[in-house]
Formats: C-alpha cells, structure tokens, sequence
C-alpha cells in the first residue's frame, strides 16, 4: 500500500525547511539508510534517510520549494511494490496533484541500481589534453541539471549557470569539483579581440588631433550595487545573535597565557600522533579541564532553573561559506588529544560540505571561537543561546615578559576574552575559571591527565 513521505523535523522547533534536492529519482528504489534527499534548515543542509527499503513512486515538492513540517512531499511504496493509477492513489490519501502542475522530476528506471548513498566528490579524469569528459547533465526528458546545494551556491555566486556545467557526481549530478574546475576553465580563457571593419566613408574622415591625457581628470566609475539575497542559515545567524545581544546579560573576562610549553607540546604530539594536532585542538582541551577544576561554569540558564550538566561538552566554531556553525564536541573531557583533533578536523571538513547532522549542531555549555590564524591579536564574541560562555581566541604573538627573575624576556603569549551570561555565572566563577583555564595552557602536560 503507497503512503506519504512527509517533511521530518530535523530541527527542534522548527515549523518549515526547504527541500534542496531529490537524491532519489521518481521510480527508482532505494534501501534503508539511503539517502533520499537534501534539507536545508535554519542551521545546516541535512540528509534525510530512508527508514527502510521502497520506491519512490512519485514527487509532490519539488528542489527549491520550503514545506511545513509534516507535510507531505513524495508517495512511497514498498520495495518491488507496482502502483498501477499513481493519482488514483493520491487521491485515496486525499492528495490531489493534477498531471499539469506536476513539478518536473527526472525518470529513473527502477532496474538500474541506485547510487544515493555516495557522500563524496568523486575525482575526475583529465587527459593529456586536460578536457575532462563528456558527460550527461539533464535526466530524463525533462532536460533538468541536478546539482548540490552547495554547487549551486558556488556556482551562482561565479555567475555560471548550472546548465553549462558538466556533472560527475551520481547520476550525473553537479558536485562543487565541477563547479571549481568551470571556475578555473573561464578564468583562462580570453574571449578575442574583433576587428572592426571600416567602411570607405570612414576611411576619408581625418581623426581628431590627439588630445593629451589628464590623470588628474580621470573620475572612478561607479560600481554596481550587489544584493546577495539571506539564505536561510544566514537569516538563523542573525535572528540567534540578535536574540542572544537582546535576552543574555553579557559581560566579558580577559586574560592572556604564556604558550611557549604548549607549542613546544604540540610539536612532540605531532611526531607521534596520526592526526595533526592544532592549538586550538590543545584548547579545546584544556577548556574542557578548566570545567572540569570549576564545575559551576558547566551549567545553562533555563526560566526555572540552572542546569548543570554532566559531562563537558564544547562548541568548535566553524566558517563556512554560508556563514558560522559550531558543531559540538560531547564528553570532551574524556577524549584524548588525538580523538579531539579527529573529530574536529571531521566536522570542519563536513561543516564546508554542508554535510552536519543536526544533533551535531545542538547542546553545549560553551563554545571556543579562533581567529588567531587571521593575525587578530583579541576580540569578543557573541554567546551562542542557550549556551552560557564562549571563549575568543587571538593569535599567538611574540612579547616581552617580566620572568620570576626579574628580566624581560621574550615570550609567546596568548591572549582570549571570555563572554559571560551573568544569570548563571558570577564574576567570581568566571575568573576562577580564567585562572584554572591559564594555569592549564601555562603547565599543558595537565590537559594530557
């Protein structure tokens, strides 16, 4: 028996989101676990999987189209399963969808094996002429261009059309490879220059005495005005900042650490260790031993209480090309440095692909946000809600120090700033906090027990 396929909730408190693109095609079967398409929420463009296997007898919302939550947005079947009248079935599920006003879809013979559970780029050929090659853009007969989310963001914000772009990815879908290797193509070609024929008359027309060049009267010319339309997860940044500046009693806690142990650490790490350790991977840690030394700092402001919670997880602050995520690291206290290092390279990786799951987008107490590789020596961040902290990391710089000796001496020092929720922290935990936090990144060898 066909049945809906409805619109998950795939954010908590979510009313709508928009169906980015069909994975699977109409009449094409799919197993459990498979990928059946994209969903963009206010956070991140997630997968919605199949419960188990089926056919997807038809499309009722097509790629670009925002549904309410619950609403329905394909018929299904069971595996192997025959729906002879499609609207006839419809119908039965009061379901109403005229043959006219079908969205377009691509035709997939059911016979030929799906190949929606590849999540990768695949790697393109290129010959000894460096033409990659041909292959199929449109499906079916509708002539449409399937492409990624994140493709179709690139390739809009390059002004090339989907169109003219040759896909590799399954099925022939436009992966964000393709887009980047257009990219590179129009960038070195150089359209020729025209001759311009002259007709007889103006051949007997004398030109005009040059007129000397005056640099100083040479105005700009005006540039055009570019409106890049809010995606959602940018209007989601904005609305969550906003309310956070609005609603959370923000106050804010500097401090600086000598480094020099922990850079000397993490080169020892990185001769060992099969993952590349960065500093902020070592911070990321010594936050988590900080909580754990000041426990009263791993709590969140609810409207009836304060929770504080029992394992330390922590927020990683992440610049995509649709704006910041921060996916969250669970029980951070209990990784050793090199899981640490894996699991956040693996989201930064995923965040950039738009590929994060949204649990992996909720929870926390505190966030650790660096702009340190930018050279920005300090700044102060914006609480992530329902967060209660987050802690901003400049860059490591050269300075004289007054040792224990009395001499100046020169040092690598870093310097953070802490954003508090003043509801559930007080001062006086915040600094012990900073205290704890400094004592750890000056004697690093404790981030390790």
């Amino acid at each position: 028996m066909p049945e809906l396929l409805r619109m998950p909730e795939v954010e908590a408190g979510a009313e709508t989101a928009t169906l980015c693109d069909w994975i699977v095609r109409e009449s094409q079967q799919y197993a459990a676990s498979d990928v059946l398409a994209t969903i963009e929420t206010d956070k991140a463009v997630v997968d919605f999987t199949a419960d188990s296997d089926g056919v997807l007898i038809r499309v009722l919302v097509s790629p670009g189209t925002e549904a309410r939550v619950g609403a329905p947005i394909a018929l299904i079947a069971r595996a192997g399963e025959v729906v002879e009248d499609v609207d006839a079935a419809l119908a039965s599920l009061s379901i109403v969808t005229p043959r006219a006003d079908r969205p377009s879809v691509a035709l997939t013979p059911a016979s030929e094996p799906p190949k929606v559970s590849v999540l990768f780029t695949p790697v393109v050929s290129v010959g000894a002429s460096g033409e990659r090659p041909a292959t199929a853009v449109t499906h079916g007969d509708t002539g449409r261009v399937f492409s990624s989310p994140l493709a179709r963001r690139l390739a809009n914000e390059a002004g090339l059309s989907t169109e003219s772009i040759i896909g590799t990815g399954p099925n022939g879908r436009i992966v964000r490879h393709d887009v980047e290797l257009a990219i590179a193509a129009r960038q070195v070609i150089v359209p020729p220059v025209q001759p311009v024929a002259q007709t007889a008359a103006a051949r007997t027309v004398s030109a005009p005495p040059a007129v000397p060049e005056r640099r100083d009267a040479v105005l700009p010319s005006a540039g055009e005005v570019i409106e890049l339309p809010h995606s959602r997860v940018r209007r989601a940044i904005a609305g969550r900042l906003t309310e956070s500046k609005q609603t959370i009693p923000h106050w804010y806690m500097r401090g600086s650490a000598r480094v020099d142990e922990l850079l000397e650490l993490r080169t020892r790490l990185n001769e060992a260790s099969p993952v590349k350790i960065s500093v902020n991977d070592l911070i990321l840690k010594a936050a988590a031993r900080a909580h754990q030394l000041v426990p009263a700092m791993n709590v969140l402001w609810t409207e009836d209480c304060i929770r504080r919670m029992p394992t330390v997880d922590i927020g990683a602050a992440v610049a995509t090309e649709s704006g910041l995520v921060t996916p969250v690291l669970r029980g951070v206290e209990a990784m050793s440095i090199a899981v640490v290092a894996a699991t956040t390279r693996d989201f930064v990786e995923r965040s950039r692909e738009g590929r994060l799951h949204q649990h992996e987008l909720e929870g926390g107490c505190s966030t650790v946000t660096n702009l340190g590789m930018f050279a920005t020596e300090e700044f102060a961040a914006i609480i992530n809600p329902p967060q209660s902290s987050i802690l901003a990391i400049g860059a490591v710089r050269k300075e004289p120090v007054l040792t224990r000796k009395g001499k100046v001496r020169p040092r690598s020092v870093l310097h953070m700033t802490l954003s508090v929720d003043h509801r559930p922290i007080d001062g006086a935990t915040a600094a012990q906090w900073m205290q704890a936090l400094v004592e750890v990144l000056e004697h690093p060898v404790r981030i390790l027990v």
